[in-house]
Formats: structure tokens, sequence, C-alpha cells
């Protein structure tokens, strides 16, 4: 049983993979009694949160958050920004980081997923805590490019 749930996650995964690579937003599989249904957030979704950061923060505030890229999640599962307890994080404010960088792991289904920064940068802002629970496509540090 515990290979049936490993090859599964790795199916979904290969799904968020493929839908990220085409930039698809939803996709449907059914197979007999089965059915994996994945949807990830639109553009619309993305813009949203901008919008109400214009309106409290200070006129040079919200130009530098809009030259700030988002590292998000790729699955839904437990955020941990690093390897182990007593270990320190894999990042923190002020890192460079390159596209093969770990920023932290997502465990989900008791498997440890390293996630990327996939960009060139310095880490700006930490989203979350240890331990959070995180959804798929939700932003998990803002870095600035280079």
């Amino acid at each position: 049983m515990g290979d049936e749930k490993t090859n599964n996650l790795k199916r979904v995964k290969e799904l968020i993979d493929l839908m990220i690579e085409k930039d698809l937003v939803e996709v449907e599989i059914v197979d007999g009694d089965n059915k994996i249904h994945l949807k990830r957030p639109g553009s619309g979704m993305v813009q949203a949160p901008a919008a109400p950061a214009a309106i409290p923060a200070a006129g040079t505030a919200p130009a530098v958050d809009d030259k700030l890229v988002d590292i998000k999640s790729p699955i839904i599962g437990t955020f941990y920004s690093s390897p182990s307890p007593d270990s320190p994080p894999y990042v923190k404010v002020g890192d460079h980081v390159t596209p093969d960088t770990v920023v932290c792991t997502v465990e989900a289904m008791k498997v440890m997923n390293e996630i990327k920064a996939e960009t060139d940068g310095t880490i700006e802002k930490v989203m979350l805590s240890n331990g959070q629970t995180v959804e798929f496509g939700q932003v998990l540090f803002k870095v600035r490019p280079d």
C-alpha cells in the first residue's frame, strides 16, 4: 500500500509539473472509478493582493513589491524552512539564490519535497513560519531578481 501511495503522489506531482510547464489552470483525469481534478489559481488571483497593498502603503512601497518575484509552492503540504529542527534554515532574508538553490521543503503524504528557487535573486521576504500548512500555488518567498 505504501508503494501505491508513493506512485499516486508521483503521478500527481507529474501532473502539477505539467500544468506549470504548459501554463494550464485546470486538469481533470478520469480512469474508471478514479478521478483526479487539479486546479491552480489563475492570473486574476495573483493581481488581487496587489491592489489592497497599494492603498495602505506609502507611495514607494508598491513599486518595490511589484519588482519582486514569487516562489510558489507546487504542492499542498507542510512548509519546513530547514532540513531538520536542529538545522539552520535553507535560506533567510538577504540570502542570494540561484535557480537550483533549495529554499525549503514541503511535506506531502510523508514525502519531503525540496522546493528550488527557480530564479536568480535575493530573498526579500519569507511568507510562512515553520510547520505551517501550504496550499498549491501559495507564495513561499519573495525574491528581488538580479
